[in-house]
């Protein structure tokens, strides 16, 4: 990255997770101004090659039957929501509209997923929440199995909570809300805005935990970039949302779906994903160096692939400020982390110099009054 005043920045925040592919990546250049040379929009009442091509591309790769895009993460989870809601209804229980979620989580910033979220700071000024969703514990299985009423409709839910700090949820609890919707007949909603399309080492985080949910909001990475989102679901979470149920007017045009098939050119090819597992591996190893020589900085390293957060004994905007003094750009999030996410193309050679940045931040941090950030 180049500043406006001519600075280079090493980037290991890729626009929070969403220029998966670096900077005007040559494949999707190409993509998006051939598409753009032709037709940029019909709406989706027209059949559209690009927009079948990509829904049949991530069903095949996926858990999915049905795809339906759209142009954020927000609108995705919006859709989920929906979803799950009209699944119920279809069934002939209307009265199951609510869906539990979890303190931390961040889903969007529309009224709906503001609600979902939950966090006050997100919900300030807007007037009364949006009603039908439940917030519990973290990580707690049992408060989840006791949160559980006859107007449950589902479990949203982020395989790594982003926003949140960079907290992942184990893999046995993701296989109990498996469990538990299966039991209950609930949905059970994965929110992989920010940790899918390869993020992990994985296409998407649920894979580590070898568990599938019935419906899934994709966004970020997928579009590398350019602004789009999907959600997938199987035929029977998606079987209430029958023609004209639910739409969009840019959802799936011609542009959005070219750059989409040409991220997916790349994630998917042979090794890919191997890729970035080995890369996440030694930044963890590094980061993890860093830590036993500066635990007057770094208390601990979080994540999955190159998704990964460091929590400090200080404010995230302290230490982000210090990295961006060493031009490294990261991002700031809850609970006293800050999130690394490089694009997902990065060379050792470029996650080396990364770190001694980060290193290079941590010395300089070292040397100056600390600001309690706990």
């Amino acid at each position: 990255m180049i500043g406006s005043d001519g600075e280079r920045y090493l980037d290991f925040g890729a626009g929070i997770a969403v220029n998966s592919l670096g900077h005007a990546h040559p494949h999707l250049v190409s993509a998006l101004t051939e598409q753009a040379q032709k037709i940029w929009h019909t709406s989706n009442l027209f059949q559209m090659p690009g927009g079948e091509k990509l829904a049949r591309r991530l069903a095949d790769a996926t858990f999915a039957d049905k795809v339906f895009f759209t142009n954020s993460g927000a609108e995705a989870l919006e859709c989920a929501i929906k979803m799950a809601r009209k699944y119920q209804s279809a069934n002939g229980h209307p009265e199951r509209f609510r869906i539990i979620t979890f303190e931390g989580a961040f889903h969007g910033r529309t009224l709906a997923t503001i609600a979902a979220g939950g966090q006050a700071k997100y919900l300030e000024g807007f007037g009364p929440k949006v009603d039908g969703f439940d917030q519990i514990a973290f990580g707690d299985h049992e408060v989840l199995d006791r949160a559980i009423t006859p107007e449950t409709a589902a479990i949203l839910v982020e395989p790594i909570q982003g926003e949140g700090g960079i907290r992942t949820l184990p893999h046995a609890c993701l296989k109990g809300m498996r469990e538990l919707c299966d039991a209950k007949g609930l949905l059970l909603i994965f929110d992989e805005v920010q940790t899918g399309v390869g993020r992990t080492g994985k296409l998407f985080a649920h894979e580590w935990a070898g568990v599938t949910p019935d419906i899934m909001a994709v966004a970020k990475g997928i579009g590398g970039g350019f602004p789009m989102g999907a959600c997938l679901a199987t035929d029977e979470a998606a079987k209430g949302m029958t023609a004209g149920v639910h739409g969009t007017t840019f959802g799936g045009n011609p542009l959005a779906m070219a750059v989409g098939n040409a991220v997916l050119d790349i994630v998917l090819e042979e090794s890919f994903l191997e890729h970035v597992a080995k890369a996440g591996l030694l930044l963890r190893q590094r980061l993890a160096e860093l830590k036993d020589r500066f635990p007057d900085i770094i208390e601990e390293i979080r994540g999955e692939g190159l998704m990964l957060g460091l929590r400090t004994r200080m404010t995230p905007g302290e230490f982000v400020g210090a990295l961006r003094a060493q031009k490294l750009v990261a991002i700031p999030a809850g609970d006293n982390v800050t999130r690394l996410l490089p694009p997902l193309i990065i060379s050792d050679e470029e996650l080396l110099e990364g770190v001694r940045r980060i290193e290079a931040a941590c010395v300089a941090l070292s040397r100056k009054p600390m600001t309690a950030g706990h």
